[in-house]
């Protein structure tokens, strides 16, 4: 089920970024997606639903946009994977 939600913005603000509405509504739902899952509110799975995206694509733009998609830091691994 979708819902459909009004935001309301200064309007030299699209202009400023050079988007259509269009192209501004995909960016709101791709950038909310993106800071929801980073804080942690949304999983991987329902923030790439949110934004429109197949999820390996959202965790694409994740490594693009520097986001952390495991909460285990690569030392963090390391010393894990040592003490096996």
């Amino acid at each position: 089920m979708e819902e459909a939600l009004t935001i309301y913005l200064p309007g030299n603000i699209r202009l400023m970024l050079n988007r259509t509405p269009e192209e501004m509504s995909r960016d709101i739902r791709l950038y909310s997606a993106l800071m929801l899952f980073r804080l942690g509110k949304l999983s991987s799975g329902v923030a790439a639903e949110m934004a429109g995206l197949p999820r390996v694509m959202f965790l694409d733009l994740c490594a693009e946009y520097d986001i952390p998609v495991s909460p285990i830091s690569a030392d963090g691994l390391r010393q894990e994977l040592d003490d096996v």
